[in-house]
């Protein structure tokens, strides 16, 4: 799609858009790009050559959602980070909306893989795999691999590589909300046969990928970041937020997926004893203060102060009764 084009489509979904709306989510394979820029970046930050390399292997500008880890991106940071729900035909569209809501709040048990090829050119994202799978202990399950392609597994819940074409994708089974993406150049040419296609990962049953549409070089912010995005899928993000969140220059790069696919969100309380018991993944390191009520308009009193550390999935509170129990984040703490 031409610039020209684009442009007044923008604008129009812009006014037509409530004020409330935090992301997009698009309806179609192509276009897939807007001139330089992919078209979830288009309609993420409208058309902008600063978004390209402004020469070859440039690296872009930066993205304001590297890294948020907030809830409301359009109401913090001003953009409304994009989607494509990219399929062939409905069917397919449909199963992969499918795959996201089944595994929503399942919080799955599958396995990481960080693979390593012989492509040296597009194995870049190797030096980092020890670091990430050291970051990842006790919360995701994470193998590095080595080889041209994983094989035979039935547990995939991520898979990172770089390689043009991703060998033995038949021979695999993708948990519910899986993501997975490889680093080449046109991952992101939907319709592309030269390299291949993100959308093979869909259509082997991952939830979600990303690829590049037009030349990147292999400048690593210009890919996702696995250890940022299993960091903040695991915490219970949507996919539209965590793949986002792991992208420093995301202008030539187009998200695909079910932007809502959450499988590590949600939370559970258990009694034991005298003791109630929280289980969740979605908060973050810090002081919550803690609040009851009989009732769930409150008044709410404050019962304490509830830290949460790095990691962390579970949590002791206060049996008050049957009721209602808030816990609202601390930005900060008074030392007296």
């Amino acid at each position: 799609m031409s610039p020209a084009e684009f442009t007044p489509l923008k604008a129009a979904v812009d006014k037509a858009t409530p004020e409330q709306v935090q992301a997009y989510a698009l309806t179609w394979m192509t276009p897939f790009r807007v001139d330089c820029m992919s078209i979830t970046s288009a309609f993420s930050f409208g058309f902008d050559k600063a978004w390209c390399s402004a020469k070859r292997c440039a690296p872009t500008r930066l993205s304001p959602l590297y890294n948020y880890t907030g809830s409301r991106p359009w109401s913090d940071r001003g953009v409304r980070p994009t989607m494509s729900i990219a399929a062939k035909d409905f069917a397919t569209a449909q199963q992969l909306i499918d795959r996201g809501i089944t595994s929503d709040g399942t919080r799955p048990a599958g396995t990481a893989y960080l693979l390593s090829t012989p492509d040296k050119a597009r194995n870049v994202r190797a030096s980092n795999f020890r670091r990430i799978q050291q970051a990842m202990q006790g919360w995701i399950a994470t193998q590095q691999v080595t080889g041209k392609g994983l094989k035979d597994r039935d547990d995939v819940l991520f898979y990172f590589t770089g390689i043009t074409k991703v060998p033995y994708l038949d021979t695999l089974r993708f948990k519910p909300g899986a993501v997975a993406d490889h680093l080449t150049s046109a991952g992101g040419k939907l319709t592309g046969k030269k390299q291949m296609s993100a959308l093979r990962w869909l259509e082997a049953g991952a939830t979600g990928s990303y690829g590049t549409v037009v030349e990147p070089c292999n400048l690593l912010g210009k890919f996702p970041n696995p250890g940022l995005l299993m960091d903040s899928y695991g915490s219970g993000r949507s996919l539209v937020q965590a793949y986002w969140q792991s992208v420093q220059q995301p202008g030539e790069g187009i998200f695909i997926g079910e932007p809502l696919a959450a499988p590590f969100a949600g939370y559970k309380l258990t009694a034991e004893g005298g003791d109630l018991w929280l289980n969740t993944r979605v908060l973050q390191p810090g002081h919550y203060q803690m609040a009851y009520s009989k009732y769930p308009i409150g008044p709410f009193e404050i019962t304490g102060l509830l830290k949460a550390s790095y990691h962390q999935t579970r949590f002791r509170l206060t049996m008050l009764g049957k009721g209602y129990y808030r816990l609202q984040r601390v930005r900060t703490l008074n030392r007296g």
